[in-house]
């Protein structure tokens, strides 16, 4: 418990919204008082702070370097989740374990993955990039020569098009936000951009879509509108400074910022421009769930303003009242997060959190907030706003446009389809955490 001294600081803080929400500039003013208030500390700088006792890996030498680093044996549990580990005949997912990790880009190890039918093991030396169809000059890139034009870095999210769907289910999924929203992960991504290479082909003006074609055994392959390959997309040859891991496309895939993880076809290949979109088969039925009218949801590209709470949720339990930040996540395809807010009483009252800068377009924005838990029953929620002024739905908003399972499956048997409206956590006496709706 804190000392007297912390719990008179806790009276400084003000409390901005109902159940303990406290002001989000305590964060930039607090200093050393706050961080004693948060934490109970009792700051000194009396000998008896001095007196650390050594402890045994301190006694010794520690491991030798390796070549290429590994986490520490004690982050052994920071690990995605695998669906399908024995590798049957259908997709794998790689879930991103976002409430182990803090800040706003997923490590390289814990990117999320969907892989329909394994990772080919492409030789770069080999491999073929052809853009070709509805231009003057038909042409075929080796890794090399993408390597000799200008490279740019971009700061960007990539999502299923399905992440979150199991939350349309009627009745609440018992499950952590790494089986809720784990199929979502931001990088920084490095490479050459498409229309460098567009325009060295020569653009037909017939041509209005682009089909991009991965070299996996399905050789999946998308519709692209010739609008987004001319605006910000990439051929994307590193992955947070490193060529990319095997399972986000090695050595090269399509990245397109904001738009459906699906779109961004990996171990490209082939880019042939077209008038017309070819309804392969992941965008005329995979990712076209049926709506309460009755039409198809087709072609939606954007992933929407979304947010979600990853500090705390199911798997960190309170430890007992006291202080806490409330942490999670914000994006949205329409640029930059604007603001985010929580609330700690199932959406009664709210407050403004804090955005940890740099705040970038199209990728995760990371909002804090500071709470005191009283330690009775608490429901948190978050809403997020973004720069074109979209704001998060409701619940009842998302499921009135989009329909609701009837069922409660596990949450692999959910359709692809995007949810991107609140998540409640449930805050239980004991501090467990739990899925509910609220």
């Amino acid at each position: 418990m804190p000392s007297s001294r912390s719990t008179r600081r806790w009276e400084d803080l003000e409390v901005v919204a109902r159940n303990g929400l406290l002001d989000r500039r305590a964060f930039f003013k607090g200093g050393a008082a706050f961080a004693a208030a948060i934490t109970g500390y009792t700051l000194s700088d009396s000998a008896a702070a001095q007196q650390l006792p050594d402890a045994p890996w301190s006694a010794a030498a520690g491991s030798l370097l390796t070549p290429y680093g590994a986490p520490s044996q004690f982050e052994n549990g920071v690990a995605r989740t695998l669906s399908n580990p024995k590798g049957e005949p259908r997709t794998q997912h790689a879930r991103t374990p976002h409430h182990l990790i803090n800040g706003t880009f997923t490590p390289n190890g814990l990117h999320f993955i969907i892989s329909h039918s394994g990772n080919p093991d492409i030789d770069p030396e080999k491999h073929r990039l052809v853009i070709h169809g509805l231009v003057r000059q038909p042409l075929v890139f080796t890794l090399d020569a993408l390597m000799r034009y200008p490279m740019v870095s971009r700061m960007a999210f990539v999502e299923c098009g399905g992440n979150g769907a199991p939350l349309f289910s009627k009745e609440p999924i018992d499950a952590t936000v790494q089986a809720l929203h784990g199929l979502v992960s931001c990088a920084e991504w490095t490479g050459v951009m498409l229309s460098t290479l567009l325009e060295e082909t020569g653009i037909d003006p017939k041509a209005k879509w682009l089909i991009a074609e991965g070299a996996d055994s399905l050789a999946l392959s998308r519709s692209v509108p010739m609008t987004k390959a001319l605006d910000d997309a990439m051929i994307a040859l590193y992955q947070n400074g490193e060529r990319l891991m095997p399972g986000n496309g090695y050595p090269m895939r399509l990245l397109l910022p904001g738009w459906e993880g699906n779109m961004n076809v990996k171990w490209l290949r082939r880019i042939k421009l077209v008038e017309t979109p070819a309804m392969s088969y992941y965008e005329a039925r995979t990712y076209a769930p049926i709506l309460p009218s009755g039409k198809a949801y087709q072609f939606y590209f954007l992933q929407e303003v979304k947010s979600f709470i990853t500090h705390p949720s199911p798997g960190l339990k309170l430890s007992g009242p006291g202080f806490y930040e409330i942490s999670g996540l914000a994006y949205s395809a329409n640029g930059r997060i604007a603001k985010v807010m929580v609330s700690a009483d199932g959406g009664k009252s709210w407050t403004q959190a804090a955005l940890q800068a740099p705040v970038l377009p199209k990728a995760f924005a990371r909002f804090r907030v500071p709470w005191r838990w009283d330690g009775g029953p608490a429901v948190l929620q978050s809403r997020a706003w973004d720069e074109a002024g979209n704001v998060q739905p409701t619940r009842a908003q998302i499921v009135a446009a989009r329909g609701e399972t009837k069922t409660v499956p596990n949450v692999m048997g959910f359709p692809n389809q995007h949810y991107n409206g609140p998540t409640s956590w449930g805050i239980e006496r004991s501090g467990e955490v739990k899925h509910v709706y609220a």
